[in-house]
């Protein structure tokens, strides 16, 4: 068992709004000097990691490049309908989002900026990203799409590419997280993370995380994400009630100004981010201290997460290890 110091400390998250997008809320920034500004007075707080969402990053590669000259690691989120350009972008991560499998992923997120819905989303992306090592799929599952997982995982391989899991949350339900109690569908991304190890960037501990939202030391919640803005005012307490926050981290909405709330809906009991859910377990390294077995459990999660980014050393290309290889 290896430990490794990495150098990634603080991050902040940023929606980026595709030029057609229309936010009622909030004026999309377009100026690229005053982009400029606020990354560096991000650099001079410390933040050293950019995480690039909404709308459609693709579509202004001229404000990813201006984080890329700035910031040491630079990720991007993308439905995929668009290729990032390789030259000058080499070394940014980009995780193309993936809803349900099968036709279930058109009939949620296949709808273009001005409202128009369109097919073979799915087919685009993996077109666009064929073998690019810095793509990873971000693989949403539903427990009524069961069926799809291991045909969606096995397209992924052999398109090329790495794939992660996320749990779709059907915002605007009574229980946006249903599905999540059925146990086939737990059992089906076990089973599938083991068939196509070569493929799948997830540990068997944070799938049971993801799908339950429990692990021995509690239960995945607010009281407990860390993956909530550093400087908003709704979090003071929740900063101080003894479990542990991301270091300066902070999500800023389309206009640079706004403080979001978190990474994600602000809607807490349907949440299974996948990105806070790793977060959650990477910062509770305490609750694994209690046993080498524990210990090592952690630091296969740990050494799993950074899998996932063509910046990391822990990243296929650079160790030329298998991916998924550690269990």
């Amino acid at each position: 068992m290896q430990i490794s110091r990495f150098p990634c400390r603080v991050r902040l998250w940023i929606e980026f709004h595709a030029p057609a997008a229309i936010d009622l809320a909030q004026t999309d920034e377009t100026d690229v000097a005053t982009l400029r500004n606020f990354i560096e007075r991000e650099r001079a707080r410390h933040i050293n990691a950019a995480l690039l969402i909404g709308g459609e990053p693709t579509l202004v590669p001229d404000r990813v490049m201006a984080f890329v000259e700035r910031m040491d690691y630079v990720t991007i989120s993308t439905n995929g309908l668009r290729p990032l350009p390789r030259e000058g972008f080499e070394q940014v991560s980009i995780g193309i989002t993936l809803f349900g499998g099968g036709s279930l992923d058109d009939r949620l997120r296949a709808i273009s900026p001005a409202g128009r819905a369109f097919s073979g989303l799915f087919e685009t992306a993996l077109r666009n990203y064929r073998d690019d090592p810095r793509a990873i799929f971000n693989y949403a599952v539903a427990g009524s799409a069961v069926e799809h997982v291991e045909d969606t995982v096995r397209r992924i391989r052999d398109n090329g590419n790495r794939v992660t899991f996320n749990l779709y949350s059907e915002y605007g339900t009574d229980a946006p997280l249903r599905h999540s109690q059925d146990r086939r569908l737990l059992d089906e991304l076990l089973s599938v993370a083991a068939a196509y190890p070569d493929a799948v960037i997830a540990h068997p501990y944070y799938l049971r995380a993801l799908v339950t939202g429990e692990t021995e030391f509690g239960r995945f919640g607010y009281d407990v994400c860390p993956s909530v803005s550093w400087d908003h005012p709704d979090h003071v307490v929740r900063r101080t009630n003894g479990n542990p926050t991301l270091p300066l981290f902070n999500v800023y909405g389309a206009d640079l100004r706004t403080i979001q709330f978190c990474c994600t809906s602000g809607l807490c009991d349907g949440c299974r981010d996948s990105q806070a859910v790793q977060s959650w377990l990477l910062v509770s390294a305490r609750q694994f201290l209690h046993s080498e077995a524990g210990l090592r459990t952690w630091v296969e999660l740990a050494e799993s997460y950074w899998r996932q980014f063509v910046w990391s050393p822990y990243h296929a290309r650079t160790t030329g290890m298998a991916v998924g290889a550690c269990r």
